[in-house]
C-alpha cells in the first residue's frame, strides 16, 4: 500500500514580488513517478530544494517519513572535478559503513558502460549526467529528484533512464521538458502555476487534455467574478442620494471583491515568437558530394552524398560523439571536409542556435545583446521597440539592462532565440534548442518552424519536437555512415533497415569502438519457418469474437471510473493507500485491455481469412 513519503502544507516561499509557492500542499507516496511541470522561473528547482531540505520554506510545514533518504539529481551536477567515477560513486561508503556500495557502484559503471578510472573533469556533459544519475542510484533512495535528467542524453540514454525509472522500486519526482518522456514514465503531473500546485493523474497527453478543461472553466469563472464586480462598481457610483441610501453591507463586500480581483494572479502570456525572415535564398542551400570527414582515427562522416534545399527542415540524430555539430559546419561552409566536395547555395544568411549559448556575452545587457547602439528592432515590416521585444520573450522592462549572468538556462535559451529572430535569416540551424525551455515555449517554437519559409537544421534528442517539426532526417547509422529518411524520428524507426540498430548498443563507448561495431558485416537473421496456413475459425474462437467487444467495453468503463476517481486532488491526501490500489488496478486493466485488442485482432483476421 502507498505511503507518504513528504507532506506539504500550505507551504509559502518567495523571491521577489510575487511568491513562488503560495499556501501550496502536496503529498508525495511510494510507488509513484510524478513529472513535476511549469514555467521557466516558476519555482520548480526551488521545490525540490524544499522537499530534499536543502532550503526551507518562509511559511508552512513540511513532513518527512521517518529515516526517509532522498536522492537529488541536479540539471547540473556539481560533482568533483579532481575525482575518478569510482570515487564519486563509492564516496563516504566508509563512514556510513555501507560495505556493499562498492558492489552497487561497479554494477552501474558496467551496466552505463562508464570507464571507472575516468576524472570528472575530462567527461562530457551527457557523461556527468549519467554519472550522477549513478551516484544517486548507490545511494538506493526512498525518493529520487530528477531537474532535467534528459538533458545532454541522446536518444538511448535516454530508452535506458526510462527503462531505469519504470522499474525503480523508489519514488520519483522529474522536471523535465521532454514530453515524450513524461508519457512514457509519469504516473501523475503536477503542475506548478502561480504559486499553487495542481495535481493530475496519468502522463504528460492526459494532463494535456485534462489542464485545457480546467483552463476554459477557470476563464469562464473569472469572467463572471469579472461581469459581477463591474455590476457592483456601476451601484456604488450612483448619485449623491443613492450614496446616503446605500447598504453598507452591500459596501464591504465590493471592497472585499477588490481586495480579491487585486489579489488574482493572471496567467502570464506566452512567448512571442516571430522571425525577421531574410531575402530568399536560391533554391539550393548546399549539396554534399562523397564527403568524408574525421580527426586521427575517428571516422564521423564516410562518403556522405546529399542535397539541401530551401524550405526543407532536416533532422540531425545520433549518439553523442556521432558528428552532428561537425556535419552541421561542413553544410554550413564553416568547416572544410577531409575528402569531397561541398557546393553552397546563393544569398544565404543564417541564424544559428548555439546549444553551449556560447554567442552570449556574461557582461553585455539583455537590451544591448538584441539590439546593440540601437532601441528598435525590425521584424519583417514591423518596427518594434527594444523593451515591446524584450517582453515577447517574456523579459519585463526592468530587467531589460540586467546583465547576462544574472539569467537562468531557461531565460537565456529565450534570449539566443530573441536574438536570433530578431536579425533576417533565410536558414535557421538549432543545435539543442529544446534543453532548458518549458513545455509551452517547445509548443510555441515548434509553430514558428512549421511555418517559417526558409530552411530548418535541428539538431535535437527531443523525439517529440523532431517528429512535429521535421519533414527529412539525416541519421547516424555507425561507420561514419549517414543515410537519409522521410519524416521524423518515428518515420526513422520504421523506415531503417532490420539490420541498424537505434544507434549503438552501448553509447557510453567511444565513437571508435562504435564505428568498429558497426563496420562489422551484420549477421544474417535465421530465416523463420512459414507459419501453418490458418484453417476455419472454430465455433468456440467464433463465440470469443464476439464475446470481446463487450468484454473491451466493460474495462474501458472501469477504466474511465478509475480514472475520474484519481482526477479529485484531495484523495492524494485523504487516502493515499486508495491511490496505490487504483494505479495497480488501471496497470492490470490496461494489460487486459492490450491482450484483448491483440486477440480481437487475430480472431478478425483468421475470419477474414476463411472468409
Amino acid at each position: 500500500m502507498a505511503t507518504p513519503l513528504v507532506t506539504l502544507t500550505q507551504i509559502q516561499l518567495a523571491y521577489g514580488h510575487h511568491p513562488l509557492l503560495d499556501h501550496a500542499d502536496l503529498t508525495l507516496s511510494s510507488g509513484e513517478r510524478v513529472g513535476l511541470i511549469g514555467r521557466n522561473g516558476a519555482g520548480k528547482s526551488s521545490l525540490l530544494k524544499l522537499i530534499d531540505g536543502r532550503n526551507t520554506p518562509d511559511d508552512g510545514d513540511i513532513m518527512r517519513i521517518g529515516g526517509l533518504k532522498i536522492a537529488t539529481v541536479e540539471q547540473e551536477p556539481d560533482l568533483p572535478s579532481d575525482s575518478t567515477v569510482l570515487d564519486v560513486l563509492c564516496a563516504d561508503y566508509l563512514e556510513t559503513e555501507d560495505w556493499a556500495r562498492p558492489a552497487r557502484a561497479q554494477a552501474l559503471i558496467d551496466e552505463l558502460g562508464l570507464n571507472a578510472d575516468a576524472l570528472i573533469v575530462g567527461l562530457s556533459g551527457g557523461t556527468r549526467k549519467r554519472v550522477a544519475l549513478a551516484k544517486a542510484l548507490a545511494d538506493e533512495p526512498d525518493l529520487l529528484l530528477l531537474d532535467e535528467p534528459t538533458n545532454h542524453l541522446d536518444f538511448i540514454g535516454i530508452a535506458w533512464l526510462e527503462k531505469l525509472l519504470q522499474n525503480a522500486r523508489c519514488s520519483v519526482v522529474i522536471i523535465t521538458h521532454d514530453r515524450r518522456f513524461l508519457d512514457a514514465v509519469a504516473t501523475r503531473i503536477v503542475e506548478l502555476d502561480r504559486g499553487k500546485l495542481f495535481s493530475f493523474p496519468g502522463n504528460f497527453t492526459q494532463w494535456q487534455q485534462r489542464k485545457a478543461e480546467w483552463l476554459e472553466a477557470e476563464k469562464e469563472q473569472n469572467a463572471k467574478f469579472d461581469k459581477f464586480l463591474a455590476q457592483e462598481e456601476v451601484w456604488i457610483r450612483k448619485g449623491v442620494e443613492a450614496r446616503r441610501t446605500r447598504n453598507e453591507g452591500r459596501v464591504r463586500r465590493l471592497e472585499q471583491l477588490r481586495r480579491e480581483r487585486t489579489a488574482r494572479r493572471e496567467r502570464s502570456g506566452n512567448v512571442n515568437l516571430a522571425v525577421a525572415e531574410g531575402q530568399r535564398s536560391g533554391k539550393l542551400v548546399a549539396e554534399l558530394q562523397h564527403v568524408s570527414h574525421g580527426y586521427g582515427d575517428k571516422r564521423l562522416i564516410n562518403d556522405l552524398t546529399t542535397v539541401i534545399l530551401r524550405k526543407d527542415r532536416i533532422g540531425l540524430i545520433g549518439p553523442n560523439g556521432a558528428g552532428k555539430t561537425t556535419l552541421l559546419k561542413i553544410i554550413l561552409g564553416k568547416l572544410e571536409p577531409n575528402e569531397g566536395i561541398v557546393k553552397l547555395g546563393t544569398n544565404l544568411t543564417i541564424g544559428y542556435f548555439d546549444q553551449m549559448r556560447s554567442q552570449l556575452d556574461e557582461n553585455t545587457t539583455l537590451a544591448d545583446t538584441i539590439s546593440p547602439g540601437s532601441e528598435w528592432v525590425e521584424i519583417g515590416d514591423q518596427r518594434k521597440h527594444i523593451m515591446s521585444y524584450l517582453e515577447d520573450f517574456l523579459f519585463p522592462p526592468a530587467r531589460a539592462r540586467s546583465p547576462v549572468s544574472s539569467l537562468s538556462g531557461g531565460e537565456r535559451a529565450r534570449l539566443v532565440l530573441a536574438r536570433m529572430f530578431a536579425r533576417p535569416t533565410n536558414i535557421l540551424v538549432l543545435d539543442e534548442p529544446t534543453n532548458d525551455l518549458d513545455i509551452e515555449t517547445l509548443e510555441l517554437l515548434e509553430e514558428l518552424l512549421q511555418d517559417y519559409p526558409g530552411t530548418v537544421l535541428l539538431v535535437s534528442h527531443d523525439r517529440a519536437f523532431l517528429n512535429n517539426v521535421v519533414t527529412q532526417t539525416l541519421a547516424w547509422e555507425g561507420g561514419g555512415l549517414w543515410r537519409e529518411y522521410a519524416g521524423g524520428y518515428d518515420d526513422w524507426l520504421e523506415q531503417r533497415p532490420a539490420d541498424v540498430p537505434v544507434f549503438a548498443p552501448n553509447e557510453n563507448k567511444s565513437v571508435a569502438e562504435r564505428d568498429a561495431s558497426a563496420a562489422k558485416p551484420a549477421v544474417k537473421p535465421a530465416s523463420r519457418a512459414k507459419p501453418a496456413k490458418a484453417g476455419r475459425i472454430t465455433s468456440w474462437e467464433q463465440k470469443e469474437l464476439d464475446a470481446l467487444p463487450e468484454t473491451i467495453a466493460a474495462l474501458e468503463a472501469r477504466q474511465s471510473a478509475l480514472v475520474d476517481a484519481l482526477a479529485d486532488g484531495e484523495i492524494y491526501t485523504k487516502d493515499p493507500d486508495r491511490v496505490h490500489e487504483i494505479n495497480s488496478e488501471l496497470a492490470t486493466i490496461e494489460a487486459e485491455l492490450g491482450k484483448s485488442f491483440e486477440r480481437w485482432e487475430a480472431l478478425e483476421a483468421k475470419q477474414a481469412a476463411a472468409d
